[in-house]
């Protein structure tokens, strides 16, 4: 079952720091897209609600240097 969450994100700073964050989101099983603005500070990340959660969504970006809430 495809779910959509979205996750507001600090400390993005540049088009770099975006494609950071979108590469790591995308990156983790389950996840069919993430769109990440810098503009709005925020993650949409579309996935399998069977294989990915919003906790390791969450983790993820932290673990990349950001933080989501």
């Amino acid at each position: 079952m495809e779910s959509t969450a979205q996750l507001k994100i600090k400390g993005m700073t540049c088009s770099g720091c975006v494609a950071s964050v979108k590469r790591v989101l995308e990156g983790l099983p389950g996840v069919k897209a993430a769109d990440v603005s810098l503009a709005e500070g925020r993650a949409t990340i579309r996935y399998d609600a069977g294989t990915a959660s919003t906790a390791q969504f969450r983790q993820a970006v932290e673990d990349a240097g950001y933080e989501a809430s």
